[in-house]
């Protein structure tokens, strides 16, 4: 017990080292779910492909990360976070590396795969680190921190992508991983903790075999409503295998000594309430996320290289107002910054549903600042409040089931945009259509109405959930006061 404290002690000193390889790490993770956004043109141009066929290349990447997570956060338990987490590094850089190199989109496609394994490494990980070396009253901080980080990848991924894109190569938005990583995994030898002792705890595979299995194909499903449509039978045939195999994997669990999924977890109603609410947050950011570079390309007409540098105003507002977020969280707790977060994100998703085909770019910078500084301010305190329910010995569990549902998020606010905006076009039009329509800006403006009044409901019903949060916590406080005042 001494030397565990000791250990503690040692590596607290050190938690703002610690927290910088941390981010360095997530935000490299996050960050290549999207950048390859505004490069798709390029590669399939450069690998003489179609572009339904390198959509793929984002796909597959959300795909890998989503179906490895929780089996690298039970992983984290069993043989030490900061082990996996060094692997994730290592593996990420050498996937990163290979995507680079080649020429085919195969080869591209398997080395993101190996890039991805390596994120989720990393990222189920990072918030149980975090937790160990840093004290109660910084944590909320820190882990609001490493929450912006994440927030910061993938939304800065389209503007970083489209100023790499016009200034070099394709090549460079993964080359660009490589040195960091090397230097992020030096450093994260020699700095990060280590307990020196391994759980005797197995690993349930047969757990693990049925939830990846049910995520490639409840995802693949998914990324395939775009190009064939909700009616396709192959979509619905793969929806239903994972419904199945996901109930399945669930029995399993139930009756596993040693799961990969600890359903106790979720009958701490503010661990299940705090992962739902950052589900609905993903999902409306990613609405926004995906519509938006076709809105300034091609309604607008900016170049890959003014649309990256327009998009980044989301990244630097969330830089600036999301430590903010964290900060306030330790001093006045969660549960208020989260509602009022989410209440400005909603308040942002519906002044975009405005834009129309001459907007004023003052005013569309501002709306896109407001969804930003509601986002800073719900992500840190959120963070802080899924993890702070966890017991220690979960904290890889419970941050690999937070990034998993994170990525979930990710995927079904691309799913549902696209879904959205396509249909509407195509309700319009009187035909279908998979793509933009040449002379047809006002269709495209109607069906993006639509997506970001869609996204502005979602987030409000994360705004309720919020409120509710905060009401009920208070409530508990004041009776928790109340008993011990009569004791």
């Amino acid at each position: 017990m001494a030397t565990n404290h000791t250990e503690n002690t040692v590596y607290s000193k050190k938690r703002w080292s610690i927290l910088l390889i941390i981010v360095l790490s997530i935000f490299m993770s996050a960050l290549d779910g999207s950048i390859v956004n505004v490069a798709l043109p390029s590669m399939a141009d450069n690998l003489q492909v179609t572009s339904s066929a390198i959509a793929w290349v984002v796909s597959i990447y959300l795909i890998a990360i989503s179906a490895t997570m929780l089996l690298f956060g039970r992983l984290g338990d069993i043989w030490g976070k900061t082990t996996i987490f060094l692997f994730g590094i290592a593996l990420f850089t050498v996937g990163s590396f290979l995507c680079g190199i080649t020429y085919s989109l195969n080869v591209l496609l398997t080395a993101r795969i190996i890039q991805a394994i390596g994120a989720a490494g990393m990222m189920a990980n990072n918030q149980g680190i975090i937790t160990q070396v840093f004290p109660a009253e910084e944590r909320g901080r820190a882990l609001g921190l490493s929450g912006t980080f994440v927030a910061l990848g993938s939304l800065a991924g389209p503007s970083l992508g489209g100023i790499i894109v016009a200034c070099t190569s394709w090549e460079y938005i993964f080359w660009i991983n490589v040195p960091v990583g090397i230097i992020v995994l030096l450093l994260g030898i020699k700095l990060l903790p280590r307990t020196g002792q391994r759980s005797d705890e197995k690993v349930d595979l047969l757990g693990a075999l049925l939830f990846i299995t049910a995520i490639v194909l409840l995802f693949g499903a998914l990324g395939q409503v775009q190009s064939v449509g909700l009616g396709s039978p192959p979509v619905w045939i793969c929806l239903i295998i994972s419904i199945i195999l996901f109930i399945i994997f669930l029995r399993v669990e139930n009756k596993t000594k040693m799961p990969l999924l600890e359903l106790k977890l979720f009958h701490n109603k503010w661990f299940s309430v705090s992962i739902v609410c950052s589900f609905i947050s993903f999902v409306a950011i990613f609405c926004s996320n995906i519509v938006m570079p076709f809105y300034l390309q091609d309604i607008l007409l900016f170049t890959p290289g003014q649309a990256g540098a327009f998009l980044s105003i989301y990244p630097i507002v969330l830089a600036l107002t999301a430590p903010a977020g964290g900060f306030l969280s330790d001093k006045i707790g969660s549960e208020i910054l989260t509602l009022g977060g989410l209440s400005l994100t909603s308040l942002g998703l519906f002044l975009m549903s405005t834009l129309n085909e001459n907007p004023s770019y003052v005013a569309m910078g501002i709306f896109v600042a407001v969804m930003s500084l509601g986002n800073g301010l719900f992500q840190s305190p959120n963070t802080s409040l899924i993890m702070s329910t966890l017991p220690k010995n979960k904290l890889g569990i419970g941050g690999g089931i937070n990034a998993f549902v994170r990525n979930l998020g990710m995927v079904c606010g691309i799913t549902l945009a696209t879904t959205l905006l396509y249909g509407c076009m195509s309700s319009k039009l009187g035909y279908r259509v998979t793509d933009f329509v040449e002379a047809e800006n006002d269709v495209f403006i109607y069906g993006m109405r639509a997506v970001y009044l869609s996204a502005a409901g979602i987030c409000l019903v994360g705004v309720l959930i919020t409120a509710f949060r905060l009401f009920s916590r208070r409530k508990e406080q004041t009776d928790l006061l109340k008993d011990t005042l009569n004791e």
